[in-house]
Parts: structure tokens; sequence; C-alpha cells
């Protein structure tokens, strides 16, 4: 695998996502498995300018394991909006827009949860959204023998990586705008 080429091939990708100025997307959960659901969204626009920061009621109790995460409590999300009230929000702020998100497979896989908890169907296109980690694997190459790929990189390091000097807070609003900055920061490599 030629890293040189495939660096300047994720630069030249993450150049292309900046420009189509994307709206970013970042979720919290009450867990990782197949039955978790999303307790906190946030939505920037391309800007920074926030157009969705909020908490969301699940259906049942956040376990103490993913409090410990994040740090949202039962008492916090007791009154938050529940996913089919703060949805049709969400799904206008992405509509016709580009989706930027670090570790897209698990928000949108938790939002297609979120959706069948509540008996919603879900109709985003997949195209609708970019991977940002996957594209900073590339970016970084950090070769994984066994897996036959570049190793993935979490937010946080990826951050670190960059000289970012913002936290990794496992908090919606900091991590979207922690994803914002990697994919800009990798689009401004370009030379």
């Amino acid at each position: 695998m030629n890293h040189l080429l495939e660096r300047q091939t994720a630069i030249f990708e993450a150049k292309r996502e900046v420009s189509r100025k994307p709206i970013y997307l970042d979720t919290e959960t009450t867990g990782l498995e197949g039955t978790d659901q999303i307790i906190e969204i946030c939505v920037l626009d391309h800007d920074g300018t926030v157009l969705i920061d909020s908490l969301v009621k699940p259906t049942g109790p956040i376990p103490p394991d993913a409090m410990r995460i994040h740090g949202i409590t039962n008492g916090m999300v007791k009154d938050a909006p529940p996913w089919p009230d703060l949805w049709p929000q969400v799904k206008t702020a992405i509509a016709d827009r580009r989706v930027a998100i670090y570790n897209s497979e698990f928000d949108v896989r938790l939002m297609r949860q979120s959706h069948r908890k509540h008996q919603m169907s879900w109709e985003m296109p997949n195209d609708l959204f970019c991977c940002v980690m996957k594209l900073y694997a590339r970016f970084y190459g950090q070769w994984d023998s066994y897996r036959g790929s570049y190793r993935w990189q979490n937010l946080e390091a990826a951050g670190r990586q960059c000289k970012i000097a913002l936290p990794n807070a496992h908090r919606a609003h900091a991590d979207t705008l922690l994803a914002r900055a990697v994919l800009q920061y990798m689009a401004g490599q370009a030379r």
C-alpha cells in the first residue's frame, strides 16, 4: 500500500467534502449494542453554527457504564424530547445536505435503532453520510496488517495527532466541533 498516495487522496477527498459545506453530526447513546438509543444529538452547519444541540429522552434508563463515559444521567434526560419529537427537526437540518460524522456507521446505526425503537421508518439515503474517521485513517496511515486496512483512530487521538486544541468531552456538541476541525485540518494539508 502506497501511504503517500493514500494520504494525498484522503487530503483531496477531505478538501472536496469541506467544499460541499457539510452538516456535522454527533450523538451520545445508552450504549453500543443493537438495542441502544440516542440520548444526545448535535448538528452543526458547515460554519459551526449550532442547528440542533439537544438531549433525547430514551425509552428506558441509561446504564451506569454509559453514564460514566459521557456523564449524561437519567435526571438530565427526564424532561428532554423523545426521539420521535426531535427527529423532524434533525431530518430537516440534514435533508439534501452532506453529513460529516466521525464514525458515521455507528451514529447512523444508532439513529436507525432509535427509529426502530419508536416504530419509525428510516428513509435517509446512505450516500448522504461521510465518515470522517475512515477518511482520517487513510490520512494518518497506520497500517493494520491483521485487518489489511488502515487502523481507525478514535476522535480524541485524531484531535491530538492534528494538534487541535478542542477537547473530546464525549458530549455531542464538543465531539461535533472536534470532528469538524479534523476534517478541516485534513483539507488544509493540500499542497
